[in-house]
């Protein structure tokens, strides 16, 4: 006699319920992190959107069915020669609620180790279940750019209009599989428009947080997703980081001989790109509003200002108290290769 077969997931009871969608459906994100996560890009971001959202858990993953605990050991702490505290490794799909009440679908946490074909069978069911319209995947890729150049955010889909406004590049290549990779693939062989969007982190701080990727990434979403994030601690976490590697650069010759190489060598290939996609989203342009668009925005401006001639309250800026952000992280390039603690910020309503 065989035992059962343990549950791949459970839902959760009652389910939360899925206010609002886009018209078509939810949007899935994916953000599994652990592969192509350069710069915490992947799960700073998912870290994020939950810290700084309203959001439930519609299913729970059997991490010990899907997880290699060898390859991802869990923390243990120990306080006063005893085990207080084993970390908990959580893999789950969550209804979140944009800034605007919309929700949408996030599945996050560590990329599972094993059962990728009997996983992405299952998320797919789950994307079916809860009328899914499009997936959007998340990546952080690691290249030798400069961080002192556009951060560009290259896409691939099976639907040519969710790569519109992103970097596309050309021809055939081959890159080593992940879980999030074979989700994309067996989504869209079941009916759903999928899409990747990967960002390009300089490789010298790929170890440590690096707020402008989180949210690139972020804002390629909610063009495409037509979702609203609270960005604004990550805007603000940006700009520190920003200071921090300037000063760095500007404090040693040898940094600014690697960066100003790689800023050539930048150049050299935008203008190359530019060359051959005349008519193409070049690095620095994605995300640019269509005039439709910016109309559409101007109308809802116009729409929210008040007898005082300010605007209304959906267009003010506020931060969470809450918020932790990653202040504590010092971006060193010159120490690049070590391993940083990460953390992630929040905010309230606004981009």
């Amino acid at each position: 006699m065989y035992d059962e077969q343990p549950a791949m997931y459970d839902l959760e009871f009652p389910s939360p319920e899925i206010t609002n969608p886009a018209p078509d459906g939810p949007t899935l994100v994916i953000a599994l992190d652990g592969y192509a996560d350069a710069g915490h890009a992947v799960g700073g971001s998912a870290d994020h959107l939950l810290a700084a959202l309203e959001h439930r858990p519609i299913a729970t993953f059997n991490v010990d069915e899907l997880i290699d605990f060898r390859s991802r050991r869990p923390g243990v702490t120990i306080s006063d020669s005893e085990i207080i505290d084993v970390e908990s490794l959580e893999l789950s799909m969550d209804v979140v609620r944009d800034s605007r009440g919309q929700s949408f679908l996030l599945l996050s946490g560590p990329e599972p180790d094993l059962r990728w074909g009997a996983f992405s069978q299952a998320v797919a069911d789950l994307a079916q279940k809860f009328n899914v319209d499009k997936v959007i995947a998340l990546y952080g890729v690691p290249m030798a750019v400069p961080h002192t150049r556009p951060t560009v955010v290259s896409g691939h889909s099976n639907s040519p209009e969710l790569i519109q406004r992103v970097v596309n590049w050309d021809g055939r290549f081959q890159v080593p599989g992940s879980a999030s990779l074979n989700l994309e693939k067996t989504l869209a062989d079941r009916g759903h428009r999928v899409a990747g969007y990967s960002v390009q982190v300089p490789h010298y701080i790929t170890q440590s947080p690096y707020p402008r990727a989180m949210l690139k990434l972020l804002q390629t979403v909610e063009v495409n997703a037509q979702l609203r994030f609270p960005l604004g601690t990550l805007e603000a976490d940006t700009v520190r980081i920003d200071e921090q590697l300037a000063e760095q650069t500007e404090a040693s010759r040898e940094i600014q001989q690697v960066v100003h190489a790689l800023e050539e060598q930048f150049d050299q290939e935008a203008q190359r790109h530019r060359e051959r996609n005349p008519q193409g989203i070049l690095p620095g342009e994605e995300n640019l509003p269509t005039g439709e668009e910016i109309s559409a925005e101007f109308e809802q401006f116009l729409a929210a200002i008040d007898a005082t001639g300010l605007p209304g309250p959906s267009h003010q800026v506020s931060h969470d108290p809450h918020s932790t952000g990653d202040d504590h992280h010092n971006h060193d390039v010159r120490r690049h290769g070590e391993s940083h603690e990460d953390s992630s910020s929040e905010d309230e309503p606004g981009e």
